[in-house]
């Protein structure tokens, strides 16, 4: 499994340059080789990040219901990471089920990390990794 630190300097604009790193750690997560299966990947949001990636709920022009805002994008994350977690499915929203990366707020890992851990890991088998992509 592969935890992903979502901080100030973790954002696809920095530049593929400085990102090389987290973009190769990343792209190697969603491989599956003869060697190793892919692995989960959890992405936890840092404290100093925790306004810009959860902005409250608001109400959606296409279906009229409330959903949540998660900025998961090229401001705040590498771009595998948040294709990976906003997958294309044509709806207004995604569930749990149709997202691959895990995503959660620092505390809330703290609080219960197993929990978080285990439903990383669990998505390397779920139907939803069929769907990713490694290099977006």
């Amino acid at each position: 499994m592969t935890i992903f630190l979502i901080g100030l300097y973790s954002a696809e604009s920095w530049g593929q340059h400085e990102q090389r790193f987290i973009k190769r750690e990343l792209q190697a997560s969603l491989y599956t080789t003869t060697a190793h299966s892919k692995n989960g990947i959890l992405g936890i949001v840092l404290p100093d990040m925790q306004d810009r990636v959860y902005g409250g709920t608001y109400q959606c022009y296409s279906c009229g219901n409330s959903h949540n805002s998660v900025k998961i994008n090229t401001e705040t994350t590498i771009s595998e990471f948040s294709y990976n977690y906003y997958l294309p499915n044509g709806k207004c929203s995604h569930t749990e089920d149709e997202r691959y990366c895990v995503l959660t707020s620092w505390e809330d890992f703290a609080e219960a990390p197993d929990g978080f851990i285990e439903q990383a890991f669990e998505k390397r088998t779920a139907p939803i990794a069929r769907h990713t992509k490694v290099r977006p």
